[in-house]
Formats: structure tokens, sequence, C-alpha cells
């Protein structure tokens, strides 16, 4: 016979089938040269199964434990439940129902990513809303761009999965898939885009203004009627190929200058109502965790999106702006959400 050493996995996927074949475990073992008693032992623990779990029991939490628990978690913000619960002195409470408890009372949110706001962007915010106050939103021309990936924002592919069911299969790329970047600009109850940049092309202020020469100029504003043009402002960012001299001159040969284009206060994407629609359109291309194989669906989806925004909705949009303006007066330049 073999030395007494543990079976292989192979030996023991062989004992099974030998088992289902009807042979003895004295026969097994002597098929596989193995000690006999190495057999016995192997089929016995399997035919054990498993022993069933003990539950304990649930350490109760008092009413006063539980206001503890919602000041600590109001105190601090984006903690694990662990910590809170160590904050309350509250101990021997399993994972499981430290969440259920704090999913009565709070939400798992991710912190919100915003420029740094200091004192002179705040006077600056504040200046700008005072200037503006009394402005025909109207007639503002809203401009930005934004980048569409192919498995969109991080954190995004999160939901409720029914009990006994898989979670579906996400993608995973490990140089990102690249993006596409989308500009489009609203006035009033019309939405006028997406255009698409064309790939690896970098918006400088040279490729801004070509860019929006192409698509702008050529094919919208050239079609207004003189005194359309003549009251529109332009609304563009502080991006540096937006900002430069370059852009600016040549946005003045064009005829938008001084008042027709607006200043624009630094770290205040919170201001820009276009902002909004990118949120709407994002939500929609990526609803359900949806992910794309190429830069050309991700751009269609973008499309097909756009073309869903009503009316209403820009105009929603494009008319919050003097509640915007109160607010920043109101937070004395801080920012106002979206």
């Amino acid at each position: 016979m073999g030395q007494k050493k543990d079976l292989t996995g192979s030996e023991k996927s062989k004992i099974v089938r030998y088992l289902a074949e009807g042979c003895s475990s004295l026969k097994i073992a002597k098929l596989l040269k193995r000690d006999h008693q190495t057999i016995k032992r192997f089929i016995q623990n399997s035919q054990q199964g498993r022993k069933k779990r003990v539950e304990k029991p649930r350490r109760k939490i008092t009413a006063h434990e539980l206001r503890k628990v919602k000041r600590a978690a109001a105190k601090m913000p984006l903690a694990t439940s662990l910590a809170i619960f160590q904050r309350c002195n509250i101990t021997g409470v399993p994972k499981s129902t430290r969440c259920a408890i704090l999913r009565d009372m709070a939400k798992v949110r991710k912190a919100e990513r915003r420029p740094p706001l200091n004192k002179t962007h705040k006077l600056k915010r504040q200046d700008w809303a005072k200037k503006y106050l009394k402005t025909d939103f109207s007639k503002v021309l809203w401009t930005d761009e934004m980048r569409v990936s192919l498995d969109g924002p991080d954190g995004w592919a999160r939901g409720w999965i029914g009990k006994g069911q898989r979670a579906p299969v996400r993608l995973r790329r490990q140089q990102g898939g690249g993006g596409v970047l989308v500009w489009a600009f609203i006035i009033k109850d019309e939405l006028v885009g997406p255009f698409r940049v064309e790939d690896g092309v970098k918006l400088n202020s040279q490729s801004y203004c070509q860019f929006l020469e192409d698509t702008f100029f050529k094919q919208w504003y050239r079609k207004k009627s003189a005194s359309f043009k003549k009251n529109m402002i332009f609304m563009q960012d502080n991006a540096p190929s937006h900002a430069s001299k370059y852009s600016t001159a040549w946005l003045a040969r064009k005829g938008i200058k001084e008042e027709k284009l607006t200043t624009w206060p630094p770290c205040s994407p919170d201001l820009n109502p276009i902002e909004n629609l990118w949120s709407i359109i994002k939500c929609e291309i990526y609803k359900e965790g949806k992910q794309y194989t190429s830069l050309n669906s991700v751009w269609e989806a973008v499309v097909a999106a756009a073309r869903n925004v009503d009316g209403e909705q820009i105009k929603t949009l494009t008319e919050s702006m003097d509640g915007r303006l109160l607010s920043v007066l109101a937070k004395k330049g801080g920012y106002i959400g979206r």
C-alpha cells in the first residue's frame, strides 16, 4: 500500500466516481493503491455534511442608544458603521445589525466632489450675482462641454437585486476604453447640439475657436435674425481655451464682446444650468448599469438621450437662474447645489 499522505484532488474525484459505480471502499483502496483507512475516513467525512450554524442571540439596542447612534451619524458623515457605534460606546453588535439600524436613519452616499472655494472666490461669486441679478436670462446662451466614457461614472452600476438572482456581469477594461467629448448649448427652451469633438483633438484656443466656427456659427448662429444676435448674451466658463486672449479676440471679431460676453466667477459649475442637462443625459445613457463597446455607440446614445429632453425641461433650467443668484447671495458666495 502507498504512504499515508493526504489525498489529492484527483484521487478524491476518482473516489466519488468509483462510489457512484458501486465499488466498495476496499476495492477503491486497491485501485488507488492507498491505505484502506484513509479511503474510509474520507468517505465518512464526506457523508457527515456541514454542521448547522448556531445562531447567537443578537444584542438588543435600546431607544436611548438609537438616539445616540442617530446623533453620531449626523456628526460623522461618511463614517463606517463600526466607527459610529464605537463613538456611542456600543459594543457587541454584528455588522449586519449595525447596517440594518443605520439603514432606517441614513443612506450610504459618496462625498461630493467640488472645486475648493476660498474667500476670494466667494466674493467674486457674490459680485457676479449682483451684476447679473437684473439680467433677462431668456437671452443668455449657456454653453459647456462634457466627456462621456464607455462605462459611466464610478459607483453608478449599483442597484437592488432579488434574492436568488445573480448580479449581471460588467466588462473590465485595463485602459478605460477612452471617451467622447461632447459640446452643446441651451437658450430659453431650446437645446442646440450636442456636437461631438473630433476624437484625439485637444481643445486649445485655436481648436476651440475652429470648433465654434464649424458648429455654433455655421450651423445655428448665422441663421438667426439681426435682432436676436443683437440681444443674445454668450456664456462660457473660465477654461483656458475659452478665456484666453486669442479666444476672446476671435469672439470679438464675431461681434461677441463686452456686454454680449458674460464674465464668469471661478469654481462655479453649480451656477451653469447646462450642468443639470448633462446630469439628465448621463442618467439616461447609463441607467441600469449600461456599458458600451465603442465610442460611436456611446455617442449615439448621447444623441438619442438629448432628443428626449423636451423644451419644458430646458426652460425649467434656464429659468432657475434668478433663484440661483439669490441663493449665492444668501449663502454669501457659498455653493448652492445643483
